[in-house]
């Protein structure tokens, strides 16, 4: 596991850019914190590493966002998510398959589900109004990211 600490919205997005450089397709990141801590914010810097065109925004209501990129990169937002089904409703094993790279806010919600190589991202909110402590877990945790 790997610690990096961001005091600002941009410096967690570009840790989110710079974990973009290491993922490869069918990869699953699995993200784990409060609301607010910064998980949208950090896919908006996935989504620059991956070379994606669309604004990224919170996938609350729709669940699902595509924002294309290469590989492509797909936003899930799993709070509501509680059973089997309604997670297979969302496609999420369809799009690991295609080689899409997944974003997943609320992972707690289907942590049995999450294969075994997803990174693990988890946000925990420091002493300021903007620091945030995120710990990278998983296959690309040994790749020193920076700070």
């Amino acid at each position: 596991m790997r610690e990096y600490l961001s005091t600002s919205p941009a410096e967690t997005e570009q840790l989110g850019e710079r974990l973009a450089a290491v993922l490869r397709p069918g990869q699953v990141v699995a993200f784990f914190g409060d609301m607010g801590s910064g998980k949208t914010v950090f896919t908006r810097g996935l989504a620059r590493g991956l070379r994606c065109t669309e604004t990224v925004s919170s996938p609350t209501f729709a669940l699902v966002h595509e924002y294309g990129g290469q590989p492509p990169l797909v936003h899930f937002d799993m709070y509501r998510i509680s059973t089997w089904d309604e997670l297979d409703s969302t496609g999420f094993y369809d799009y690991i398959d295609q080689g899409c790279v997944l974003a997943v806010e609320w992972s707690e919600n289907i942590e049995n589900a999450l294969p075994e190589d997803a990174i693990r991202v988890e946000f925990f909110r420091g002493d300021g109004e903007n620091d945030r402590l995120i710990q990278i877990s998983g296959e690309s945790a040994h790749e020193d990211l920076g700070n």
